[in-house]
């Protein structure tokens, strides 16, 4: 693994699973999948390009699948429109239907009237059906997100951010289509960079987690983690999982997803997006500038500036991939410039 280089695909080509995650098919080969950005350029009107898959037996070497969830150019109204800002694929298997069941976050056009499609198919590669469209789960604008299923009681669980406000646990019906009405809240917040985003789930010897992002647009922030004994918390803030990084920036990245490895005793890997790599390790931390601003600040130090240009060339996004490393119960998050699985046992 070589965090932050660019990663190519088995023919060559730069991979495109931006917001991504891991899953482990029945045959057990590993499928990765998430946002497809190769078109969007800056100033082409295009948010995504659909949801593309790899799979992989070693993780290192991924075959690119093709598109799982093409987009629907012909159509601005459907939210598979590369102009309806499609965010955040996460695919479940539920054993009780035999369907592979995949919500997308949908921004809109306007990037304001964010909602849920929800869609199922027989094979993990597709094709999809969209079973769901337009859904305000309980009622509210649902951001990021993750699906989390227990592996016991088959019981599916939604985090997703209320957008600029707090992070939600909803419950999932039975075919994981739809939200039961049951549900809590978490991380209050009065609004960005403050809110969590992005919230990755995973347990680790019975201890729940959340490593969450705070909310600055594609520029990286500080992380932050929270432990609890179960789904609904309460949770407890444990702080920053990259005390050694400097720039409060995740190593300038955002963490999607966390991957435990089936075949290793106790290896969990922090998937994440570098999603402007051009940015300098030096540039002022938007975060810090959004937060002094929120707090009343008449200037920003440093002369950095919390205005968010709408340019950033995601086709270029790069991958952040790091073993977590736990001090006690503790998760750490050491860079590496290259790391091997094999090192782990």
């Amino acid at each position: 693994m070589r965090p932050g280089q660019i990663w190519y695909d088995t023919d060559g080509k730069r991979i495109q699973a931006h917001g991504g995650s891991i899953i482990q098919g029945v045959d057990g080969v590993f499928y990765w999948y998430g946002e497809n950005k190769e078109r969007t350029h800056p100033g082409s009107g295009i948010w995504h390009w659909g949801v593309r898959a790899y799979s992989s037996t070693d993780l290192y070497n991924w075959q690119d699948r093709g598109l799982v969830i093409p987009p629907v150019p012909d159509d601005p109204a459907s939210p598979l429109h590369p102009a309806q800002m499609m965010d955040r694929p996460h695919i479940i298997f539920n054993h009780s239907t035999g369907k592979y069941v995949c919500w997308l976050k949908i921004m809109g056009a306007d990037g304001h009237s964010q909602a849920s499609t929800v869609l199922t198919a027989d094979s993990l590669l597709g094709p999809y059906e969209i079973v769901r469209t337009g859904l305000r789960p309980l009622g509210m604008d649902a951001g990021d997100f993750d699906l989390v299923v227990d592996p016991v009681d088959a019981k599916a669980y939604y985090y997703f951010e209320r957008v600029h406000s707090e992070l939600i646990c909803a419950e999932l019906t039975g075919d994981y289509t739809d939200v039961t009405g049951v549900y809590t809240g978490h991380f209050p917040h009065p609004g960005p960079p403050f809110v969590r985003e992005a919230p990755a789930h995973f347990v680790r010897d019975g201890v729940h987690h959340l490593i969450t992002s705070g909310t600055t647009w594609y520029f990286p922030n500080p992380s932050e983690i929270a432990t609890a004994d179960s789904y609904h918390g309460p949770w407890t803030v444990l702080g920053n999982p990259h005390p050694a990084d400097q720039s409060r920036t995740s190593y300038r990245s955002q963490v999607s997803s966390v991957f435990r490895h089936p075949g290793k005793a106790d290896l969990y890997i922090a998937l994440a997006d570098r999603w402007m790599p051009g940015l300098s390790a030096e540039a002022p931390n938007v975060f810090d500038a959004m937060a002094a601003m929120a707090e009343g600040a008449s200037r920003v130090q440093d002369g950095g500036s919390a205005t968010v240009s709408p340019e950033a060339d995601t086709s270029i996004a790069d991958y952040v991939w790091l073993p977590i490393r736990f001090d006690g119960c503790i998760p750490v998050i050491d860079w590496r410039d290259e790391w091997c699985i094999d090192d782990y046992d």
